[in-house]
């Protein structure tokens, strides 16, 4: 069964001293997981109902940033608990996917 894990959480968030969104980035790499995309919202509010937005009088910013895996759900299942030490604010979920295709490099 293919799942898909999305992790919500602001570019400003850390974890040993890193983004957190590249430490989780490098862990899921480490783990084997088939790949990983981290996508930066244009702005958004979590659940402090601040909105982060890109502005020009802006010293920090804190824009929301999405990490997105789609793997098998064992795979997943087993790096879940070493990602949910690392998210101190945020919101993980997880889904139950349909496979349609599937292409690796070199397969025909």
């Amino acid at each position: 069964m293919w799942v898909r894990l999305r992790i919500y959480l602001g570019e400003a968030d850390r974890h040993q001293g890193k983004p957190a969104y590249m430490y989780i980035l490098e862990l899921l790499r480490r783990e084997g997981l088939l790949g990983a995309t981290v996508l930066r919202g244009i702005a958004g509010f979590g659940s402090k109902s601040i909105i982060h937005f890109p502005g020009i009088l802006r010293l920090s910013e804190d824009l929301p940033i999405v990490i997105e895996v789609v793997d098998e759900e064992e795979k997943i299942r087993k790096v879940l608990p070493k990602i949910q030490e690392i998210v101190k604010e945020g919101l993980i979920t997880l889904e139950k996917l349909e496979e349609v295709i599937v292409r690796r490099p070199n397969m025909r």
